[in-house]
C-alpha cells in the first residue's frame, strides 16, 4: 500500500473548509436572535431615560404635569407669596420635617419639582387646591403645601422630589 500526499490543496480540502465556514456562519446567524432578545427594547430604555422640559412658557402661579418613568411630575412656578408662606412654616410642626430650601435648587426658589403621587395610597393630587395653595388629594383628604410637604390628612410623607437639574435658565432635565 502506498500513500501519497499532495503538495497543493485538493478539491476535498476545499469542500471541508467551505462546509466548516458555512456551518460557523449558520451557527452565529442562528444564535444572534437569541442573544439580542435579552437586550431591553426601545420602549423600556426610553421609559427610564432622562427628559428635558422647557419651563419658559410657565407663568408665575402656574404648573405643568409631565411624565417620567410612568410617574406624573408636577413642575410648579411658585409666586413670591407661595415661597414666603412655605418658608414661614415652622419645620418642627411638620409631620415629615423638611425646609423649603431643601426641596428646591439654589437660585431657582420659584421652581418646585415633585412626583405627583400621594404618599398615602398612590392617588394623584390636584395642584393649587386645599388650604395651603399646594396640592390636595381628593381621595382621602391629604393636603400638601406649596413646597409639597404634608400638612393635613392621612399621608405619612412629603411628595418626593425626583432627581433633576437645571440645564439652562429655561430648561430642566429630570432623571
Amino acid at each position: 500500500m502506498t500513500t501519497t500526499t499532495a503538495d497543493h490543496p485538493t478539491r476535498r480540502d476545499f469542500l471541508l473548509v467551505a462546509t466548516g465556514a458555512a456551518a460557523a456562519v449558520g451557527g452565529v446567524a442562528s444564535l444572534w436572535p437569541f442573544v439580542s432578545q435579552m437586550n431591553p427594547d426601545a420602549a423600556t430604555i426610553a421609559a427610564g431615560a432622562p427628559i428635558e422640559v422647557d419651563i419658559a412658557p410657565i407663568a408665575d402661579g402656574q404648573d405643568i404635569k409631565v411624565f417620567w418613568r410612568g410617574k406624573p411630575i408636577y413642575i410648579m412656578h411658585r409666586t413670591k407669596k407661595q415661597i414666603e408662606e412655605a418658608r414661614a412654616v415652622e419645620v418642627d410642626t411638620l409631620r415629615d420635617p423638611a425646609t423649603d430650601e431643601s426641596r428646591v435648587k439654589d437660585g431657582h426658589d420659584q421652581w418646585l419639582v415633585v412626583i405627583g403621587i400621594c404618599t398615602h395610597l398612590g392617588c394623584i393630587p390636584i395642584a393649587h387646591q386645599g388650604e395651603y395653595d399646594g396640592f390636595f388629594c381628593p381621595c382621602h383628604g391629604s393636603q400638601y403645601d406649596s413646597s409639597g410637604r404634608i400638612r393635613q390628612g392621612p399621608a405619612p410623607a412629603n411628595l418626593p422630589v425626583p432627581p433633576y437639574q437645571f440645564v439652562s435658565d429655561t430648561k430642566i432635565q429630570i432623571g
